[in-house]
């Protein structure tokens, strides 16, 4: 066996998960995770850190960014034909804003923590997930409540916030139907991610 040749494989397949493009196919987990090679590892190792699944990571950044890195909100327009500002200062998979992410990064640890990389991404909505957990009545699996809260925050969500705002109650029950395929699909494909990761991480 050729072991310099395996290494050389190894690294051009975890190199070309780290491209800024999004996957190819955003609508299939498994499509997800055999292009992007590494991004099984980070979406397993922070579900593993702070209890939330990975359908959940995927489904969240899925409808926050569609997988894009820098993505950003879209600007608005002054005068109807200007570019105007933008809504926010959400930046990056997880569309994480400039406060919330700092406040990521004091309480965890991380402190060079980019919004513009999966894995960080990847962690951020875990820990996101498991202090909404804590600070409200959501159980972990709930996904369309997790969501409200993702977007009102934990203590918008137990003002209920969300009542009146029907189009996020809608989009949050998308978030969630895309969690449960993601997981269907999932198990169907898990087990050679798990071989695959252990493979790259061996060279």
């Amino acid at each position: 066996m050729n072991i310099p040749y395996l290494k050389t494989i190894a690294i051009t397949l975890l190199l070309s998960g780290c491209a800024t493009t999004p996957p190819s196919n955003t609508d299939n987990v498994c499509d997800i995770f055999e292009e992007k090679s590494g991004w099984y590892k980070d979406a397993s190792k922070a579900s593993k850190k702070w209890g939330g699944s990975i359908p959940t990571i995927m489904a969240f950044m899925h409808q926050e960014s569609r997988f894009v890195h820098d993505a950003r909100p879209q600007r608005g327009t002054f005068l109807w034909i200007f570019p105007g500002s933008r809504p926010s200062n959400a930046l990056g998979y997880s569309q994480a804003l400039n406060g919330t992410w700092d406040d990521y990064k004091s309480k965890t640890g991380n402190s060079g923590a980019s919004r513009k990389n999966f894995g960080d991404a990847a962690d951020f909505i875990a820990w996101y997930n498991s202090n909404t957990v804590k600070q409200t009545n959501i159980k972990p699996w709930d996904n369309k409540a997790l969501y409200l809260a993702y977007h009102d925050g934990p203590g918008g969500y137990n003002r209920g916030t969300y009542k009146n705002k029907q189009w996020l109650i809608n989009v949050s029950q998308g978030v969630a139907d895309n969690a449960w395929r993601y997981r269907k699909q999932l198990e169907v494909c898990e087990a050679k991610l798990i071989r695959d990761s252990k493979f790259l991480w061996f060279f």
